[in-house]
Parts: structure tokens; sequence; C-alpha cells
């Protein structure tokens, strides 16, 4: 689907996509994307390009200006499309940007707890953000899980079979992981709950760490080594790359 609002904003300031691209320092395939199937660039360049264009970027990208995450989630979100590599840790679920939409409504639908529309606002954002690992110059994802997320029910068995198809397809991109804690490893202090640690363009890091109520940013450089050595804890645990896809794909045939 072409961006018309795009297109009608260059044409008004006479650019074209190779003096856009030169002036927003991008390759001119990378902005043609934009014009003709729908991609979405890195928020920096968003902001470049409304101001070559003159215009506001959500006028040009209304989607993710569209927030349906809840309100204390947004400054992770924001942070997360920014992300060069992410490092997820996740002891219970399969972590939300690698959840099928089954398999979020699932989650969030269980006990109803949450109104039907809220669920439907929740599962919309999450499914948004995972626009960023089909981007043009995608984070590096890597996700450890532990080996009951795979065998746990969630929703039916059906709405597990897809999960974990949706977790085969996805690994097969050479900028995700994701690798299993064997179902063996005794416990330690690195699996005491989920976290995630992102690196940003300026180097700069930050994590998120979850709760029963809400999740919390941390910036805190004494926090984020803290998690750091929580994450190799639980990253050397993990089986290697190809030994986790050969379980996931054992584990999926006894959902089928």
């Amino acid at each position: 689907m072409a961006n018309e609002a795009l297109c009608v904003a260059m044409a008004a300031k006479g650019e074209t996509v190779e003096s856009l691209a030169e002036k927003v320092r991008v390759d001119p395939k990378t902005a043609g994307r934009w014009l003709t199937s729908g991609r979405i660039p890195h928020p920096r360049t968003r902001l470049a390009v409304a101001e070559v264009l003159d215009r506001d970027a959500a006028e040009l990208w209304p989607e993710p200006f569209r927030r349906r995450d809840l309100p204390w989630f947004r400054p992770w979100a924001e942070l997360e499309q920014d992300a060069t590599s992410i490092r997820s840790y996740e002891p219970l679920l399969v972590p939300g940007l690698l959840q099928t939409e089954g398999y979020a409504r699932a989650v969030l639908g269980t006990g109803g707890l949450l109104p039907a529309a809220e669920v439907d606002e929740i599962v919309a954002g999450r499914l948004a953000r995972q626009a960023i690992l089909a981007r043009d110059a995608p984070p590096q994802l890597v996700a450890v899980i532990d080996e009951v997320v795979l065998r746990r029910l969630v929703g039916d068995r059906a709405v597990m079979a897809g999960q974990l198809a949706h977790l085969l397809r996805v690994v097969e991109q050479e900028h995700v992981q994701v690798r299993v804690i064997p179902a063996e490893v005794s416990w330690r202090t690195g699996l005491a709950g989920p976290f995630v640690l992102i690196r940003l363009p300026d180097g700069a890091e930050a994590a998120y760490v979850d709760n029963q109520l809400r999740g919390q940013v941390v910036t805190e450089s004494a926090d984020i080594a803290s998690l750091g050595g929580r994450w190799e804890s639980v990253a050397g645990e993990a089986l290697p790359r190809r030994r986790s896809i050969e379980l996931i794909r054992e584990v999926a045939t006894t959902w089928t």
C-alpha cells in the first residue's frame, strides 16, 4: 500500500526518492520502500524526513503515534523502537516480540481480568511492536526462555502449535535467536524473573523488568550491570542456537 501522505509531501517540496534519501542519509532503496511497501523508518529517521518535508511525522506515519500500549508501558515501547540489540529472558511465557496473536490473546484473556476491548488494544500494540524485527536494519534479538514455556498449555493445542511454528519461522532470520534452558537445569538467582536489556544507537543501555502490576524501565548503571550479570547466568545455562531450534521443533510435534 502506497504512503499517499508521504508522496504528496515530497511532491509539494519537489523531493525525489534520491534527494530525500541523500538529505536523511539513507539508501535510496530504503526511502523507496517507505513509499511503496508501507515500511516505517526508525523514529529518528521519521523526524528527519518530517523536518525536510516541513510536515509533522505523525502526518506522514500516523500508525506509530496511535500507541495502543498501556500508559506505563509507552516509555519502554519508544526506547525499544530505537534498540540496536535486545536481550530478553522469560521464564514463563514466550516474549511479547515473538508472540502470535492467538497466544497473546490467550495470555491476556485468561481469567477475565481485562475487558475484551482492553485485550484488543494491548494485543494490537504488541503485534505492532514486532514490526521492528522486519525493518531494514532490525535489532539483534536474543531471547532466552525456559523449556517449560514450550510445554505449558496457553489457550488450546492449536494456539500452542501455531506459536511454536511461528518461533521456528522467526529463528530462520539471522538477527533472531531463541535459546532454551533445559528443564533439568536447577534453579539459580538469574532465573528469578523476566527482564529485557536493550542497547541504543549511542551505546547507552536500558532495561525493563516486570511484575504482577506493571513494568519498570531501568536506566541506573548499577542496576543495568546487575541485570547484565543475571543475563550471563541465564544465557550460560541455555542450549546453543541450533540445539535450541531442535528442541523447539521436537516439542512442536507434541502440540499437533
